[in-house]
């Protein structure tokens, strides 16, 4: 039996004001499920608050208030200009901000500021940026890579587990910032990165084996499949965004791309595929 969204009553709200609203404040809003009205029973209060200046203002945290996970974060003006300057920030904030539910604006900079984030688009100066952070973060994670080629080979499950989280979560990440995939909510991560790339895609399904969800029979894959899966990822997203691959980082990745196909290929996992 479903959950009606559970919402805060203006009790709450005083209460929250007057607790978490510091006069130095410029501005609150109310951010995430609560703001968009599709709150459960454990979801939390994202309570945020815009600072005047770069210091900041004081109670950031996590609080249990009658019952309830208060998180309570500042924006301060440096901050807020990465939302609209710098593609991995852009696509985690610009959605929550859009969606924000503005509860303190003496001043209208709130208002401002949430009119700017439904205004943005993400030209070809942030795409640019966005290819050059991806080509940087897949060379990161080569090193996860090279876990998952060793952990494999040795079946070391310290190694395998490292490299599952590198090989699924990072590479989604990558994904999600060279699409330019404004996330709807953290929670977001996952559906919005497959519409973005196509629910039908190899990419998605092979997605789904390396987080250990589906190995395309319907089961849960073992952690040793996760691992070959997550490979295998890593040469689709190297071919997903070979736009971003050039000079160095380029070499380094096809580099890694054939040296994972000459490993998949020789224990029959997967067809070789070069970007």
């Amino acid at each position: 039996m479903s959950q009606p969204p559970v919402t805060l009553g203006q009790a709450d709200m005083a209460t929250l004001i007057e607790r978490f609203a510091p006069a130095e404040a410029v501005g609150v809003f109310l951010a995430g499920s609560r703001a968009r009205g599709n709150a459960g029973p454990y979801s939390d209060v994202d309570w945020i608050r815009l600072a005047r200046d770069d210091a900041g203002l004081p109670g950031d945290g996590s609080y249990l208030i009658d019952g309830r996970l208060v998180v309570v974060s500042t924006l301060t003006p440096a901050f807020v200009e990465t939302i609209f300057s710098e593609p991995a920030v852009a696509c985690d904030y610009l959605m929550g901000l859009r969606t924000a539910q503005i509860l303190l604006d003496g001043e209208g900079q709130l208002a401002r500021l949430q009119r700017r984030a439904r205004d943005f688009v993400w030209d070809a100066t942030m795409q640019s940026k966005a290819d050059l952070w991806a080509a940087e973060q897949m060379v990161g994670i080569i090193e996860e890579a090279h876990k998952g080629l060793e952990g494999v080979r040795r079946h070391d499950i310290g190694r395998m587990l490292n490299a599952r989280f590198g090989l699924s979560w990072i590479l989604s990440g990558i994904v999600k910032v060279q699409r330019g995939v404004l996330l709807s909510s953290d929670n977001g991560v996952w559906d919005d990165v497959n519409r973005a790339v196509g629910e039908t895609t190899a990419w998605v399904k092979v997605r789904s084996a390396a987080f250990g969800i589906d190995d395309g029979l319907g089961r849960p894959p073992a952690l040793r499949d996760q691992v070959l899966a997550g490979l295998r990822l890593y040469v689709l997203t190297a071919d997903l965004i070979t736009r971003a691959l050039s000079g160095n980082e380029g070499e380094l990745v096809r580099a890694t791309v054939a040296r994972i196909n000459d490993e998949l290929e020789r224990i029959g996992h997967g067809e070789p595929s070069h970007p």
